[in-house]
């Protein structure tokens, strides 16, 4: 069975809540739990510097998710769980990585150009306020991922483009110096739930809407009877759509229990009383939870034992990696040459290549490149991701007829012919 490598981080600037349970830490939990994955979950602590400057917050948020996330049934014995900040080959591989990626690819990170945009409508300098953290996150996620050679990341729709960059850094690098970075795929959940706040918005601390997932349980009680309902009285029917406090009770509940709330619904429960079921229905599920979190809490030593030792295990890779790296850019002893093996992947660098990508408008791309970069062919917009890599593979096994099959949905690049193109997509195949 081929083990499959995931990995996803946490950045330590808040305290977990109910969404944060809900949408990120249980669903990953179980696919941990998955036979043939590698998990690999760390605190992202030098990301947490790019928009926190407190200290002591930092430190306690650290504290608090490490703490959550073993209270919440994560085996420190089956995964690598570490802290960001003590792999010094990350920030290595972050440079690394800076010295192919282009600026006009971070130009286009979703964060720096809202930033920007936000400077833009205020009329004053586009980068007034942007500090190089910002500009630069998408390398350091980048060296996250590369540098355990993780297949999959779990990330949200509107991290979607960090992943693409990723592998496009890779690519860059491995085009450069032989095949030594993993491509990463993003792995959207789909059935994971996102949950509303008080306000109904999506529970999330930029807007202090949300429910801490360890507050004490009379706390608990009343931020829940605090959740916006609207007027109706007792005894009148009630809405399930768009009902925040249905929302996350179904986020709890079983199939039978959330039907019966919908139920009640329909027969008018009152607020009050739907508050109650949920209040209790989020306890009995958080309680158990609670006595190990409160334990880890008081005693920090263990969890700073238990990162130190998911350290150690992750640097077993992170080093040996960082190694192979410096031989492939040329950071050697004096004297030292590239071995026979890393002479044949360099010479392999000069072959054509195809990258594949989604664009903005949600389709799929795919184009080749000669061993120089230069572009020899572009395809149209797929709906899937999997269309385009069945495209591609056809190409590669019968280039002349595959070519004449997908007219229309391929063009050659300025200048460059159909021969050519053919010649290149043979050289490959020869090379496979």
């Amino acid at each position: 069975m081929s083990i499959k490598r995931v990995l996803t981080g946490i950045t330590t600037t808040g305290t977990p809540h109910l969404g944060n349970y809900v949408g990120a830490i249980r669903p990953a939990i179980e696919a941990s739990r998955q036979p043939g994955v590698e998990s690999f979950y760390f605190l992202a602590d030098y990301h947490a510097l790019i928009k926190c400057d407190d200290p002591a917050r930092i430190q306690r948020s650290t504290l608090e998710i490490a703490a959550t996330w073993v209270a919440a049934g994560l085996d420190p014995e089956r995964v690598t769980f570490y802290r960001q900040s003590d792999i010094p080959e990350i920030p290595e591989l972050t440079w690394l990585l800076t010295c192919v990626t282009g600026k006009g690819l971070l130009n286009r990170a979703h964060a720096y150009k809202a930033a920007v945009d936000r400077n833009e409508a205020a009329g004053v300098d586009p980068d007034a306020d942007v500090n190089a953290g910002l500009f630069m996150y998408p390398v350091l996620m980048g060296a996250d991922i590369l540098m355990f050679k993780a297949h999959q990341v779990p990330v949200g729709r509107d991290q979607i483009q960090h992943i693409e960059m990723a592998r496009d850094m890779a690519q860059r690098f491995n085009h450069l110096y032989g095949e030594h970075l993993v491509l990463p795929e993003a792995l959207i959940e789909e059935s994971v739930a996102t949950l509303p706040g008080l306000d109904g918005r999506k529970m999330s601390k930029s807007y202090d809407n949300t429910i801490p997932l360890f507050t004490p349980p009379e706390q608990m009680r009343k931020l829940i009877a605090g959740i916006l309902t609207d007027s109706r009285a007792p005894g009148e029917p009630k809405e399930v759509e768009g009902s925040a406090l249905f929302q996350i009770y179904q986020a709890f509940a079983s199939a039978e229990e959330t039907q019966a709330l919908r139920q009640a619904y329909a027969d008018g429960i009152a607020w009050g009383d739907a508050k109650q079921l949920l209040w209790e229905r989020v306890t009995r599920e958080v309680a158990p939870m609670r006595a190990t979190y409160e334990d880890l809490i008081a005693h920090p030593e263990r969890l700073e034992d238990i990162l130190q030792a998911g350290a150690a295990k992750a640097r077993k890779l992170s080093t040996a990696l960082i190694a192979d790296l410096r031989q492939a850019v040329g950071l050697r002893r004096l004297g030292s040459s590239a071995s026979p093996a890393r002479a044949a992947q360099a010479e392999k660098v000069s072959l054509p290549s195809f990258k594949q990508y989604r664009e903005n408008d949600g389709r799929f791309y795919f184009k080749l490149q000669d061993g120089q970069g230069k572009l020899l062919l572009q395809s149209t917009g797929f709906e899937a991701p999997k269309a385009a890599g069945q495209a591609i593979a056809q190409l590669k096994q019968s280039p002349e007829a595959t070519l004449n099959a997908l007219q229309g949905q391929w063009a050659a690049a300025d200048g460059v012919s159909t021969a050519q193109i053919i010649a290149a997509l043979q050289s490959l195949a020869e090379a496979a």
